[in-house]
């Protein structure tokens, strides 16, 4: 769930007529940052901008979310994966047409998606 508050409540209208959002949140249990890390889908050393990794060195997470519900000033939402309680900073709708532009090269992803449906980030960052 995604709880703004109160003075923001009039930004939700219209909200609604979205299947999905963009969510920004600040990554507030990150504790430094790092260059250069291993990811979870992958056993060799990446750039940290080449990565999903949270050791970012401005801890800011991008996620899209699917939207169940608004209720006043709380979006009920699928598909979370942040902690929660983490910080909200921005909502913005998903629209495909915008945001899903086709890509014709994924970096070192490509030999790596086969089964990342399923896969859940270890503990190397908690």
């Amino acid at each position: 769930m995604l709880e703004l508050l109160p003075e923001f409540a009039a930004g939700l209208r219209d909200l609604d007529g979205f299947s999905h959002v963009i969510v920004l949140r600040h990554m507030h249990l990150m504790t430094g940052h790092a260059l250069s890390v291993v990811p979870f889908l992958d056993d060799a050393a990446h750039g940290i901008f080449a990565t999903r990794s949270p050791k970012r060195p401005n801890p800011i997470g991008l996620s899209i979310y699917r939207v169940l519900k608004i209720d006043g000033i709380r979006v009920m939402v699928a598909d979370v994966d942040a902690v929660d309680g983490s910080p909200l900073l921005d909502v913005k709708p998903y629209v495909p047409a915008f945001d899903a532009p086709p890509a014709d090269r994924i970096g070192w992803f490509a030999n790596r998606l086969e089964g990342a449906e399923n896969a859940r980030a270890d503990a190397r960052f908690e």
